[in-house]
């Protein structure tokens, strides 16, 4: 079995023998690390992808709005930077929708960093497959499958409000727990406090 590691520093050299620069590599390693990491077949798209890149030109996108269209596959490595840089002005939208990119989820570890970068929860749809990011720590998904994944006709993007799955009469009913906690700890203080006070160190 090969680790993380050795994935990385494979994928980082073969990036950067497809033409892409050093920079670039050492970004698209990382991002295949995160998928296997996360169980998702990133070896084997990013190798399909560059094999695929050899003969087809793919749309090179340089500014993202809220909805954006191409005749050409969209490069998804490109899409991914871009996404990442740009995410500061980005999350203000509601939806981002991408229409025909390429091997999508080579764009899934930039969705990830991000939600890290920004402090907010990203919801990532691609046709019928859905993801979800937690600021990077963990990713859920309804994608079971290691297949290669060549094409995402519409991805969706929509950045989540941090709010609490919790209502604040909850919050309330719970702190009253640990109040019970308090009146325990201060018991246990007057009782040391007391005992402190009968030691005869003479």
């Amino acid at each position: 079995m090969r680790s993380f590691s050795e994935i990385e520093t494979a994928v980082k050299r073969a990036t950067r023998g497809m033409g892409f620069s050093w920079g670039i590599a050492e970004e698209v390693g990382k991002n295949i690390r995160l998928l296997e990491m996360f169980g998702l077949p990133g070896f084997k798209n990013i190798n399909q992808y560059f094999k695929v890149l050899r003969n087809q030109d793919f749309e090179k996108i340089s500014t993202i709005s809220t909805i954006n269209n191409s005749k050409s596959l969209y490069c998804p490595i490109t899409m991914g930077l871009n996404f990442f840089d740009q995410s500061i002005h980005l999350k203000d939208a509601n939806n981002i929708q991408i229409n025909n990119l390429g091997f999508p989820l080579l764009f899934i570890p930039f969705v990830s960093r991000t939600s890290e970068i920004i402090g907010k929860r990203i919801f990532l749809k691609i046709d019928n497959k859905e993801f979800l990011f937690n600021f990077n720590q963990a990713v859920y998904s309804n994608y079971l499958s290691g297949d290669i994944v060549e094409k995402g006709e519409k991805t969706e993007l929509k950045f989540m409000e941090n709010n609490n799955l919790f209502s604040e009469e909850e919050w309330s009913e719970l702190y009253k727990f640990s109040e019970d906690t308090f009146v325990e700890e201060t018991d246990e203080l007057k009782q040391s406090a007391a005992g402190a006070g009968l030691t005869d160190n003479d």
